[in-house]
């Protein structure tokens, strides 16, 4: 292989390009539309999923935390 610099191997190169007409995309299309409402509908299960993990802690933390005052109460009266 020769190291000239004005070589084109093709590397990069575009071989097939679409007609600027054909290749344009609107803003505000179906397309478009369905692709936001499915991402604000995925954001929403998310953020349900994330308050009902953080709800299932605080009722673990809160159900620790009563067994663990009940038993400090009755080492407390023993």
């Amino acid at each position: 292989m020769s190291g000239s610099s004005l070589e084109n191997d093709g590397q990069g190169m575009i071989v097939n390009p679409k007609p600027t007409a054909d290749n344009q995309d609107w803003d505000g299309d179906d397309a478009d539309r369905a692709d936001r409402l499915r991402f604000e509908e995925e954001q929403a299960m998310i953020r349900e999923q994330s308050e009902a993990r953080a709800a299932r802690a605080a009722a673990e933390a809160k159900k620790t935390a009563d067994a663990d005052k009940e038993a400090a109460e009755k080492a407390a009266s023993a």
